[in-house]
């Protein structure tokens, strides 16, 4: 018999787009200020910063929207091993959201501390200060150095794992829909209207 598609809520479709959004464009800045220095670097790591910081705030909310409000049941015809790998990609989703943004805040933080950290706002490109992480004032030079160094390598790791993450995803949702014929990604897809789909 015929039931109705059943979406994810309008606030998490909104979630996960932004997200997405914001996510691709800091780690595409990510790549592109490898290769800067001086003034260029000094522009774009604000952005950088600002955006990491947004991503940290939205998927805080989300997962406490998620947690508040379940998705929809999976699926017809989804295996029990497909459920368990989608459900360690959305893991190391959250992972990279949370963690990447932490680390790098970790990593300036524990730098120099007259490196103040300057988010853009809608006045300015440098108007809004953005707080270190309590770092104890007694740490060593060397300590605080160990303690960039080890930042620094996890902020690295978790963006080459969002790489892996966003091909994982893709190529899931789209073997669900092309060849599995499992409506999954109007689940996720904004402005779609509930239709009625054959169990």
């Amino acid at each position: 018999m015929p039931r109705p598609l059943s979406r994810y809520s309008t606030v998490a479709i909104l979630l996960h787009w932004l997200i997405a959004a914001l996510l691709l464009s800091n780690l595409w800045l990510g790549l592109t200020m490898s290769g800067e220095h001086g003034p260029a670097k000094l522009h774009t790591l604000p952005l950088h910063q600002t955006l990491g910081v947004t991503i940290l705030m939205l998927s805080v909310l989300r997962l406490g929207w998620r947690m508040a409000n379940p998705p929809p049941p999976e699926a017809p015809g989804v295996a029990h091993w497909e459920k368990t790998a989608a459900g360690l990609v959305h893991f190391g989703f959250y992972l990279v959201m949370i963690g990447m943004p932490l680390s790098g805040w970790l990593l300036v933080s524990s730098g120099p501390a007259d490196s103040p950290i300057r988010l853009y706002s809608i006045g300015g490109f440098h108007g809004l200060p953005w707080p270190h992480l309590p770092i104890p004032a007694d740490l060593s030079p060397d300590r605080r150095k160990a303690l960039a160094s080890a930042s620094d390598a996890i902020h690295r790791f978790l963006s080459y794992s969002a790489y892996v993450l966003i091909v994982l995803h893709l190529l899931g949702a789209l073997k669900h829909q092309l060849f599995n014929r499992n409506p999954v990604l109007p689940r996720m897809l904004p402005f779609l209207k509930r239709r009625p789909h054959s169990a």
